[in-house]
C-alpha cells in the first residue's frame, strides 16, 4: 500500500512524463518522425491517465482497462465531455497501428491536430487532479 506522499510524487512524476512528451512529439512532428510522435502523442495522454487512475486508487497495467476505466468514471458520468474520451481513443488506435501495422503513414497535418488535442487533455487532466477541482473520498470520483 503506497502512503499519500508518495502517491502524491507518483502522481508528480506522471503528470511530468506527460508534460515531457508535449515537447518531445512537437520535435517528431518538426523531424517528421509521424509514427513516432504518434506513439508519444499516445503515451502523453497515457501518463496523464495514470496520475488520474494513481489519485483515484485505480490500478491496471492494461492500456484498454485503464481507457474503460476513464470513460466510466469521467466520460459517461459527465465529468468530462465525450470530446476526452474521442481523443484517448483515437490516439490509443492510431498508436497500435503506427506500432504493429505495416506501412502505415500519418499525414503531417493530422498528426498536428493530434498533439493539439493532447496539449489540451494533459491540461484538462491537470485541473481535475488538483485538490481544489475534485475532493476525493475514495476510489471513485463520483464518492
Amino acid at each position: 500500500m503506497i502512503n499519500e506522499e508518495d502517491r502524491n510524487l507518483l502522481i508528480n512524476y506522471r503528470l511530468e512524463q506527460a508534460n515531457q512528451t508535449i515537447n518531445v512529439s512537437r520535435f517528431l512532428i518538426d523531424s517528421n518522425q509521424l509514427a513516432v510522435a504518434v506513439n508519444r502523442i499516445y503515451y502523453g495522454l497515457y501518463y496523464a491517465v495514470t496520475a488520474l487512475a494513481i489519485k483515484f486508487r485505480f490500478e491496471t497495467s492494461k492500456h484498454l482497462k485503464l481507457i474503460g476505466w476513464f470513460n466510466k468514471e469521467f466520460i459517461s458520468t459527465g465529468i468530462l465531455n465525450p470530446y476526452y474520451g474521442k481523443i484517448l481513443r483515437n490516439a490509443f488506435q492510431n498508436r497500435t497501428k503506427g506500432d504493429y501495422d505495416a506501412f502505415i503513414t500519418f499525414e503531417k497535418e493530422e498528426v498536428v491536430v493530434m498533439h493539439k488535442e493532447m496539449i489540451e487533455f494533459i491540461k484538462t487532466i491537470e485541473e481535475i487532479i488538483k485538490p481544489s477541482e475534485i475532493s476525493f473520498a475514495g476510489t471513485s470520483p463520483k464518492e
